[in-house]
């Protein structure tokens, strides 16, 4: 029977050796004596005695060994040699008695390299086990600023707190998220019973994972496991029977997907127009298609949130623009534990379109939206990559640079303040623009940022000492609220004095997506050559955003303002464009130069003339802490 296994392992390795071959790469095992760091760049830690897992021993130590197995560890020495008997043996042994005897083995970047025990290592391997007993010595390069070091350093603050070497993930801050995910703090230790409960969960994922083909995915079983607890909740996913946990496997399986590319976004600037002729019969015969109902999920009520009040304004637009074709419904108090319930309430009641208007309900949609394809769901979120739902944003940089222009204009004193909620994307570029905007009219402005979410500030004491000539406070009015203190305003006396505001178009928005589903352009978007997650950005040139000003505001200004508006509205400016400078230095060099929509997106840097600098969560309120979870540009827990 020995024989007859190492025939099976032979064949298993002579068939890796062709394919390696041909792919160019090294057809034995890999030999860490030729990776190794030099002497002097490295130290060595003894493990002692450890659970080693299969999967992750990847060589030997030294080049002797490598040429007998191929690079799946599988033998490819004759059935004949001294070799195959003694491998032979060793299968028979496994299969009557079971290999006990530990292994010699080093660790290097959380792999594993065989320095005795390579046959029993090969045996175990064609066996499937999933992990053999060794004595393992850890080598710990220096730190450098690879990313592969940067990931194994975090991997080994992780292993001090949970010693679980079998995971391991691609993109850097994984481990720490994994970390808070399974309800621990920073650094706590995990107990023995932890371990075993998150490596039973971990093994009962892996098999329905790989069963789907996820070792044909370039991510690690590590990125998907992480993605997918994340997505469903570690308790909730261990809490899942096994024919359940691979029924929502299969059903993410897009999800997977795409984080083999990076989380890269199709992103639509503007509303799509390509649609297929229509056949003459379909034509002539009376239209079927099912008519729109659309919920929109509120986190607050209009009357208290000038955000959800845009969107509601944009809800009653929609009805007004399609009283026959569409109805909405709104939902108000959405929160991130009850936005689940909510939107399979409105799923309930017919609804075929939902559009979740703030970020922290993006995983409730994406879980909705795998659990019924067949409805439509959009997310108001920033650089968000999901594959089964599409999100949405304006581009308010474009307001706000007029905004700054404005306020550049207005600004006896070359000073100005500007009002900021939350450092999410997003939210840095408004500030840039302004500031850029108030630069191009007045170079001498400074803009002097105050955070209302910051806990123990003052932002009244700020403003007073800093005395500005114009202050940018929240975008638009609260319809419960009586204050006037919002857009660009002149305090005189303690009273504002509004001279212009930015605009939230979302009716328009809406209603443009609307007809994207209507004419059938919708599907079109959606291209099944790629598996990039699609968000649209919309700007105005798709009269989404617009500026309105004030009676206040002189004629001359007025003028400044169109003669801006119309360049951008056409696409032949952008705002950061050209030679850049932060607080830092030089951002961008190039006269010539436009920016990418995702350095827009995801800029993390204020410019020179801002005052100010951009807060940690641990800064913020309470509050804050939904939104920053799912759309901080400097989220520690998030992983890019």
């Amino acid at each position: 029977m020995g024989r007859e296994d190492y025939a099976r392992a032979y064949r298993s390795g002579k068939k890796d050796y062709q394919a390696r071959m041909l792919r160019g790469e090294k057809p034995t095992l890999a030999v860490l004596d030729d990776i190794m760091p030099e002497k002097g760049h490295y130290h060595e830690v003894p493990l002692g005695t450890i659970q080693v897992p299969i999967e992750r021993i990847v060589g030997t130590k030294t080049v002797g060994r490598s040429s007998s197995f191929a690079g799946n560890f599988m033998p490819i020495l004759r059935d004949s040699s001294e070799f195959a008997a003694k491998w032979s043996n060793l299968s028979e042994y496994q299969k009557n008695e079971g290999i006990q005897d530990p292994i010699k083995v080093y660790e290097y970047m959380n792999k594993f390299y065989v320095e005795e025990g390579n046959k029993r290592v090969s045996v175990m391997k064609y066996f499937g086990a999933v992990s053999i007993l060794g004595n393992v010595i850890r080598i710990v390069p220096q730190r450098t600023d690879e990313k592969e070091n940067r990931i194994y350093f975090e991997f080994l603050d992780f292993y001090q707190a949970a010693p679980i070497n079998y995971i391991w993930f691609s993109r850097e801050g994984s481990f720490a998220k994994l970390q808070k995910i399974v309800g621990k703090e920073p650094g706590e230790e995990w107990t023995k019973d932890e371990l075993l409960k998150f490596s039973a969960l971990y093994t009962r994922f892996g098999a329905k994972y790989k069963a789907e083909g996820g070792d044909k995915l370039t991510i690690t079983q590590g990125d998907a496991f992480l993605a997918f607890i994340t997505l469903y909740g570690y308790e909730e996913v261990d809490e899942k029977t096994t024919n359940e946990l691979g029924d929502l496997i299969e059903k993410s399986w897009e999800e997977f997907e795409l984080l083999q590319e990076e989380g890269d976004i199709d992103l639509k600037m503007k509303p799509s127009h390509e649609k297929k002729t229509k056949p003459l019969l379909s034509m002539l015969l009376p239209l079927s298609e099912p008519k729109v109902k659309a919920a929109f999920i509120y986190e607050k009520t209009p009357g208290t949130s000038a955000w959800t009040y845009a969107h509601e304004l944009g809800r009653l637009y929609l009805e007004q623009t399609f009283p026959d074709e569409v109805s909405t419904v709104a939902y108000e108090n959405g929160t991130e534990e009850n936005a689940e319930g909510l939107i399979a309430d409105a799923i309930q009641s017919g609804c075929n379109l939902i559009f979740t208007t703030t970020p922290p309900f993006v995983q409730a949609s994406v879980k909705a939206a795998i659990a019924n394809p067949e409805v439509r769901i959009l997310n108001c979120s920033l650089n968000t990559s999901h594959r089964y739902i599409r999100t949405y944003y304006s581009r308010m940089h474009e307001a706000k640079f007029l905004m700054g222009a404005i306020a550049g204009a207005m600004a006896e004193n070359n000073r100005l303040t500007y009002i900021a909620d939350y450092p999410i994307f997003g939210s840095i570029a408004n500030i840039n623009a302004f500031a850029l905007g108030a630069k191009m009219i007045n170079p001498r402005a400074k803009v002097y940022l105050v955070w209302s979410s910051m806990k123990e500030t003052d932002m009244e004491k700020e403003m007073r000492e800093t005395a500005s000539a114009c202050i940018s406070g929240r975008d638009m009015v609260i319809p419960e609220e009586a204050s006037r203190f919002f857009g660009i305003y002149h305090v005189e006396g303690g009273h504002p004095r509004n001279l212009a505001m930015p605009l939230y178009h979302w009716g328009k928005f809406y209603e443009q997506l609307i007809r994207t589903i209507m004419d059938g352009t919708w599907k079109y978007d959606d291209s099944s050559s790629t598996t990039k997650a699609i968000n649209y950005w919309w700007g105005m040139s798709a009269g989404v955003i617009d500026v309105v000003c004030s009676r206040h505001l002189p004629i001359g200004t007025r003028r400044l303002v169109e003669l801006l508006k119309n360049p951008i509205s056409a696409e032949a400016f952008n705002p950061f464009s050209g030679i850049l400078y932060s607080q830092n230095g030089v951002v961008q060099d190039d006269p010539d130069r436009v920016m990418l929509p995702e350095e827009i997106m995801t800029m993390d840097w204020l410019a020179e003339n801002v005052i100010g600098s951009i807060p940690t969560k641990e800064e913020l309120k309470e509050q804050a802490e939904p939104v920053i979870k799912q759309q901080g540009v400097r989220n520690d827990s998030k992983v890019n």
